[in-house]
């Protein structure tokens, strides 16, 4: 039997007579309140969205294809243990009884003329991969290529840092001699595209084998990331490390079929043809090619005799059949720390930095999933195939920890994880949360929202010095460098000088981006659609901008002429609006207005390098696409004393009272309680299973 309950924001409490049974009800409940969000993602995983969402969709769906994730994650499950597949099996069980009812609510489904379709039993697997695939950020290899090729090897780092596309978290573990309760506090925020729906579900899972409260993925059993079970609270962030290869592939045909040159010679390739349907367009053919290293995601086999240039991905769930499920049923067991440490021992990817704590003073700060071992340039690009220099030698062991002490800051930085990778973010959010949590000893679970709302912007700096620097010029541009040299640095929604700041920050980004020295890179670059939050150079100047305003490379660029064009054209026409006014809310919905015309979203505070890590792209737009999709604080003193809040809400249904209700707490920095107590919950049904 089981019971479904909810709290005063909608969240569901499932409560059920074992482990498996309980994997039924949260499928089910994800199916009823998320049906069309789950659709979605299964159709992404399989490559078929373009046949409901129109011509658009075809350059995800190609990849999806090419890179075989919905194969790769079929072959995990084949490969999990007995009991993990059973679980795994009745979560899927659980989507099929809920997802009628689920769509018979969400109006997006009639929109698309979609019902719902079958769910294999390996597609949590497939939903696991689909959104994960892209977390190393293997095409900014693509990126470095080109860098190098057309600007020189020396200047393959000058773009070295994350940008919108990058998904990042910060988190932070506050140990028992800091808090006002004398037990540790663990709180942060993963920061990812804000979606609607969101990309986490808050839930609550009972039953005899564990009581767990935590953040889920709607599609995937269990709460795999953010969780606290009442004596012990987990939480990660992506490590930036560097596990997926491209690699140049070369391939032939020949009688017996298709060839790719390895390191042994020509090998067989498989090959074959799949149609992609559209909406309202004729079918697309994708040619599906593999050779020993991986998957074929960018070029295609000759057309005859000869030889073509092809580029290949090798990911590790291809290579080994583990995508390290088993770790997830293993985490919602864990009583302690060295149960926690245990599971993430199982971890595979996205490899992650984690922390935790226990309520018998036990702490964790390590790193957790699987690391090739390589040459140093499969890190930087696009490497040969035949070359055997290039070929993975088993894996990074052990991975990376730290003993904790006094309290420990995760914000993709490099320090943990450098051994690991290769671009990591500044270390900016990281020192920021340092620098505040070394201002009490008394910490208490409400007071983290100050750490996560802190609008603090240091990567401001080195353009400051250089507005700083400025002399001769005409006094509307004084009178603005003069009101950017006494701005407190901090990116607040009520703040004009942000703003303004926000506007020169574009119009420098626009000059470099047109200066001859980067000209190379400025026009399409010849790779997939799929790939372009990773190869467009306003894009990445945008984010690398703190970089290329220091170094010494492109001397070429006067900088200090850049920044004073770029002053008076801002002084000329300041902007009038508050930085909240302009830095919008922009989630992506993958079924947007029907008339075309969207919605006013709220403004919000924060910007990328803030602790408040609500990403825009400077150069391009201040609306913000990406910034924290939950936020969470577990009191290790006291589970009912935790919090957390997600952007929207807990269901996905377009105007249901808990699908955007937690949206003014959310922008405020405020939130919810963590509800245990089942006499505090209103009970929704009760079945049999």
């Amino acid at each position: 039997m089981t019971e479904v309950y909810r709290d005063s924001w909608g969240i569901p409490h499932l409560r059920a007579g074992s482990a498996n049974e309980l994997a039924f009800a949260q499928g089910h409940n994800a199916a009823v309140d998320r049906a069309w969000q789950l659709e979605i993602e299964r159709h992404r995983a399989r490559g078929t969205t373009a046949a409901f969402l129109g011509e658009e969709a075809v350059v995800w769906d190609r990849f999806a294809r090419q890179a075989r994730l919905d194969d790769t994650a079929r072959r995990c499950y084949e490969a999990l243990d007995a009991e993990t597949r059973a679980w795994v099996a009745a979560y899927v069980d659980g989507v099929r009884a809920g997802l009628a009812e689920g769509a018979a609510a969400a109006p997006e489904f009639a929109r698309c003329g979609l019902a719902p379709g079958e769910w294999d039993p390996w597609t949590p697997l497939s939903i696991w991969l689909t959104t994960h695939i892209l977390f190393a950020g293997f095409p900014t290899k693509l990126w470095r290529e080109e860098v190098a090729t057309r600007l020189g090897d020396e200047a393959i780092d000058l773009f070295a840092v994350d940008g919108p596309a990058t998904a990042g978290s910060n988190g932070w573990l506050v140990t028992a001699d800091r808090t006002a309760s004398g037990a540790p506090i663990i709180a942060g925020d993963p920061h990812r595209f804000i979606e609607d729906p969101g990309v986490y579900q808050q839930v609550h899972l009972v039953c005899p084998e564990y009581d767990v409260v935590g953040l889920a993925f709607p599609g995937v059993p269990g709460v795999p990331h953010f969780a606290h079970t009442g004596s012990v609270a987990w939480a990660i962030t992506n490590a930036m490390a560097d596990y997926q290869d491209v690699y140049r592939e070369r391939l032939r045909r020949a009688p017996g079929g298709l060839e790719a040159l390895g390191p042994d010679g020509w090998r067989p390739a498989s090959h074959h043809i799949e149609t992609v349907e559209v909406s309202g367009a004729e079918p697309v053919t994708v040619e599906i090619v593999e050779t020993e290293r991986g998957p074929v995601i960018i070029g295609a086999a000759p057309e005859g005799d000869g030889i073509a240039e092809a580029i290949s991905l090798r990911y590790i769930p291809r290579v080994t059949a583990e995508l390290g499920f088993a770790a997830i049923p293993a985490l919602l067991r864990a009583r302690s720390v060295a149960d926690v440490d245990r599971a993430f021992d199982r971890w595979v990817e996205p490899v992650n930095v984690v922390q935790a704590a226990d309520t018998a003073g036990g702490l964790l700060h390590r790193t957790a999933g699987r690391v090739p071992l390589r040459h140093d340039d499969n890190g930087l690009r696009i490497v040969p195939a035949w070359e055997p220099a290039h070929e993975w030698r088993g894996w990074h062991e052990p991975m990376p920890r730290a003993e904790v002490e006094d309290f420990a800051v995760m914000a993709n930085e490099r320090r943990l994880a450098g051994p690991l990778g290769v671009e990591f973010a500044p270390p900016h959010r990281a020192d920021r949360i340092a620098e505040l949590l070394r201002e009490s000893k008394g910490w208490t679970a409400p007071d983290m929202a100050a750490v996560h709302m802190d609008t603090h912007l240091a990567s401001a700096a080195p353009l400051l010095e250089l507005i700083a620097g400025l002399d001769g010029l005409a006094p509307e541009a004084a009178g603005l460098r003069e009101r950017l040299l006494g701005w407190d640095r901090r990116m607040d929604a009520d703040s004009t000088v942000a703003a303004a700041y926000a506007a020169v920050r574009h119009a420098v980004v626009r000059r470099f981006v047109a200066h001859p020295e980067l000209a190379a890179l400025a026009g399409p670059l010849p790779y997939p659609a799929v790939f372009r939050p990773w190869l467009a150079l306003v894009v990445k100047t945008g984010y690398a901008l703190e970089g290329l305003l220091t170094t010494r490379l492109l001397p070429g660029i006067d900088r200090t002429d850049v920044v004073r064009q770029a002053l008076e054209e801002v002084a000329a026409a300041p902007p009038e609006a508050t930085w909240g006014e302009l830095h919008r809310l922009a989630p992506w919905q993958a079924l947007p207005a029907a008339d075309g015309s969207g919605e006013e979203w709220p403004g919000m505070a924060g910007d990328h390098d803030c602790v408040l890590a609500t990403s825009s792209v400077p150069g391009l737009t201040d609306h913000g696409a990406r910034g924290p999709s939950a936020r969470y604080v577990w009191d290790l003193a006291r589970r009912e004393d935790s919090l957390w809040v997600v952007p929207l809400g807990a269901r996905g249904i377009p105007g249901d009272a808990h699908h955007r209700d937690q949206l003014p707490l959310w922008l405020r920095g405020a939130l919810a309680p963590v509800v245990t107590d089942f006499d505090k919950l209103a009970k929704e049904r009760q079945h049999d299973h």
